[in-house]
């Protein structure tokens, strides 16, 4: 790869948190830039401009300076500049931030797209949401490290058939029932110390008995309880909270 270094970067794309367009060129003349700085004759630049401002919705305004479009508009141009060498590999960090749900969905769609067309996309975000859309596999990381990883449905086996939802009579309680799970069960629940809410991860009714047991036998009172499939926030609070600098013991 060392040997080779300047092959392997062209065969690489990169979209970045934030649109790295010209502001005072047009989004066509962007990507025609970009095709000729990556070597393309000017027909040949022109063509693949056109093709990705279609594939990205982005013909209408294509005559337009950058500088004019919405925060999703040139989130898509963005991502259509970072496919103009056609990458085997993209990089994309956190490529939804600040976009409305229906500009976020819109580029999920074509973030999928692109990858079933072939292309291996890294994705960061924190958004789990997105990561459970448009991953195929996930690595949780906590301080740099992977603290697990697998697919969605792995992950989630992995916390427990089903998650137990309880809200606590007293505000606050989540700490000292977080603790009492833990030294009666083995189980490591998931809430705020200083909130009401917490989930406990379960294999069966029997469990869910047993989690009923122990918050009262603690003298804990519970408001509401039910029980759900685990989400990949259960997932994360369970992988990463003990791993977290400052995580409740």
């Amino acid at each position: 790869m060392l040997s080779q270094a300047a092959q392997v970067r062209s065969r690489i794309g990169l979209a970045g948190q934030y649109a790295s367009v010209d502001e005072n060129l047009t989004g066509r003349d962007n990507l025609v830039l970009l095709a000729r700085l990556c070597g393309a004759p000017r027909r040949a630049a022109r063509e693949r401009a056109d093709e990705l401002l279609d594939t990205f919705a982005l013909s209408e305004v294509a005559g337009r300076q950058a500088r004019t479009y919405s925060g999703g508009t040139r989130r898509r141009l963005d991502l259509a500049a970072s496919l103009v060498a056609a990458p085997a590999v993209l990089f994309l960090d956190e490529p939804s931030t600040g976009l409305d749900p229906v500009s976020r969905t819109a580029l999920w769609d074509l973030i999928r797209a692109t990858a079933d067309q072939g292309t291996a996309v890294l994705l960061t975000t924190q958004y789990l949401e997105e990561a459970e859309r448009l991953a195929d596999r996930i690595h949780l990381l906590s301080d740099g490290r992977t603290v697990a990883a697998g697919t969605v449905e792995e992950l989630k086996r992995r916390v427990g058939e089903s998650a137990v939802h309880v809200v606590l009579a007293a505000p606050g309680a989540a700490g000292t029932a977080i603790t009492c799970l833990r030294r009666a069960l083995g189980r490591e629940a998931t809430g705020a110390p200083g909130e009401a809410r917490l989930s406990v991860p379960v294999a069966s009714a029997v469990d869910v008995a047993a989690v009923v047991r122990a918050l009262d036998g603690a003298g804990i009172a519970i408001a509401d309880i039910s029980v759900a499939k685990p989400t990949l926030d259960d997932v994360y609070l369970t992988h990463v909270r003990p791993h977290h600098r400052g995580s409740t013991p």
